[in-house]
């Protein structure tokens, strides 16, 4: 397995893998999020691929990772479904923390509170919960968080 850049032929597998895992909402666009990662010169998509890059299964997993200057970040973390558990998560983890190494000091994620599995799957990475309120506004829609 490698782990590498997102190529750009596979953004279409990238989009319809964030979907099928269920990571993407109806106000924010996966197709916009990953071309500004892409575009930007303080964020990536990494992704996981077969060594030998069948055409049946090309994509194994995707994640976003980028910075702010002072933190790391993490989004759309997602392993295809008939993979996961054998640790293509965690590799690309270890992708997302290599990338950001020399960048900023610290990583941070977002998990959702209803999604236990992956709060169990970055506490057994080592992740430990912070103690901070996350608050949001929307500056494209107005009264929409």
């Amino acid at each position: 397995m490698l782990i590498e850049t997102l190529p750009i032929d596979r953004c279409d597998d990238a989009v319809a893998l964030w979907h099928a895992a269920g990571l993407t909402r109806p106000w924010n666009d996966p197709v916009a999020d990953l071309a500004r990662a892409l575009d930007g010169p303080s964020s990536t998509v990494l992704a996981a691929m077969d060594d030998d890059r069948t055409p049946d299964e090309p994509l194994l997993g995707t994640v976003m990772v980028g910075h702010d200057g002072h933190r790391g970040w993490v989004y759309y973390l997602a392993v295809t479904p008939r993979r996961r558990r054998r640790g293509i998560g965690r590799a690309l983890m270890v992708g997302a923390e290599r990338w950001l190494t020399g960048r900023v000091p610290k990583l941070q994620l977002m998990v959702r509170t209803e999604n236990a599995d992956a709060a169990g799957f970055y506490r057994r990475l080592g992740y430990t919960r912070s103690d901070v309120l996350v608050l949001a506004r929307r500056i494209d829609r107005p009264g929409v968080s």
